[in-house]
């Protein structure tokens, strides 16, 4: 059906009770800049939202179907995060062991101590590499682990957060295969994506690449835009960590590396994933609601684990702003007085999910049984979550009854309250 004819039309289906849902989603193409999107909910466990609309290119010529595809950035940290937190649930994966139980060429360089948790919460101290990588780096996953080996951290291994935007999927990704022997990209598919009927892929299949919609970068922030002291510390110190993050991948933090049919193909568990947010939704749900991903079944205690912030603060060593990390997810995130900061995502403090660069979001709210996906193929320049996606969630938590945020999170009706 066709919820809304504007500048450009939007399709799918929505259940009444979120028809301020659907709205924002028209205005985000009317008034903020969308391109091509999708957005899904579900609650109970039902499909309530499944929105789709705009183009898959730039010109407006390939309209976004239901089926199209795009990278969802750090999204996909959340579905590598999972995978450990399966391995946790069955008792082959202890946090709070050093990596080098799994991995031990990593205690090189000083590393020694980080342990697995660190790896998840971005601490360990390895955000970035130092010596210039070549071209295509990225897509040889033998050689950025010999390099992460290597590499001396940055900051002493647990005394601080700062985001591991990239090297977080080698980190990651090369312990569940230490303790698998498949690649995290074979094991998310045979554990979850099919098990759970989940749209989504860290190493997307070349039978599927007809489905995918380029992405594009954000247009450069103005000066008096939030991003852009992190910006300039990039742009101006070649040497920095963040200069490093940005700047030092082999190519892949461009256009024409993202959407190479390579990088789609390669395994980058950290941003990488290529899905719709149907597949960001189901696989949240098959967390959330169902408590079951595959063959692991989640007691209460393993979505506690899974919710519970371990890292917070003003001082983000990587992004210089506040952050709050549950093992491997975000949380919403607010100053202690209650601003909202530039890297912001605003849920409740039940949820726990990811954004990624641009704008899109998968998260679960287990309390409301709610979930929730978002991608799109036009990046907002926002650290955080930014005002396409933030009004998509808003506009769902109104819905379900929330009450406004407080302290930069959505607070539940009263009967529903978990925590004071």
């Amino acid at each position: 059906m066709s919820v809304g004819e504007v500048a450009t039309r939007v399709e799918g289906s929505c259940d009444p009770r979120f028809g301020e849902l659907a709205r924002e989603f028209e205005r985000n193409f009317a008034e903020r800049g969308e391109l091509g999107a999708s957005v899904a909910v579900t609650l109970g466990g039902e499909l309530v939202v499944d929105l789709w609309g705009g183009w898959r290119d730039a010109d407006r010529t390939q309209p976004w179907t239901r089926d199209t595809m795009t990278v969802a950035m750090s999204c996909t940290k959340g579905a590598s995060a999972l995978c450990a937190h399966m391995l946790a649930v069955e008792g082959e994966l202890d946090f709070d062991a050093p990596v080098t139980r799994y991995w031990p060429e990593f205690g090189a360089g000083g590393k020694e101590s980080v342990l697995v948790r660190h790896l998840l919460t971005h601490q360990a101290g390895v955000p970035c590499l130092r010596e210039p990588l070549p071209p295509g780096a990225l897509l040889d996953w033998e050689a950025m682990v010999t390099r992460l080996e290597a590499e001396a951290p940055w900051w002493e291994p647990g005394t601080a957060h700062g985001y591991h935007g990239l090297t977080y999927g080698w980190l990651v990704g090369e312990v569940v295969r230490r303790i698998t022997g498949q690649t995290i990209g074979e094991f998310f598919r045979r554990e979850v994506a099919e098990p759970a009927g989940v749209e989504f892929w860290i190493g997307l299949p070349e039978s599927e690449h007809e489905r995918y919609a380029p992405a594009f970068p954000a247009a450069p922030p103005g000066p008096d835009e939030a991003v852009s002291k992190y910006l300039m510390v990039a742009m101006t110190q070649p040497e920095s960590m963040q200069a490093l993050m940005m700047m030092n991948t082999g190519g892949y933090l461009a256009p024409e590396g993202w959407n190479s049919p390579a990088a789609l193909s390669a395994e980058l568990p950290a941003v990488g994933g290529v899905g719709n947010a149907r597949g960001l939704s189901t696989m949240y749900r098959a967390i959330g609601h169902d408590r079951r991903v595959g063959r692991v079944s989640f007691e209460p205690e393993d979505l506690m684990r899974m919710s519970a912030v371990q890292t917070a603060g003003d001082a983000d060593l990587m992004l210089f702003t506040p952050g709050r990390w549950a093992i491997g997810f975000n949380k919403s995130t607010a100053t202690p007085n209650g601003v909202v900061p530039a890297a912001s995502v605003v849920l409740s403090e039940d949820a726990f999910g990811h954004v990624g660069m641009g704008g899109s979001i998968g998260f679960t709210d287990p309390v409301a049984d709610m979930s929730f996906g978002y991608v799109m193929n036009q990046h907002g320049p926002d650290l955080g979550l930014g005002v396409r996606g933030q009004s998509l969630v808003d506009s769902v938590y109104r819905a379900i009854g929330y009450r406004e945020p407080r302290y930069g999170r959505w607070v539940p009706p009263p009967s529903d309250q978990s925590r004071g």
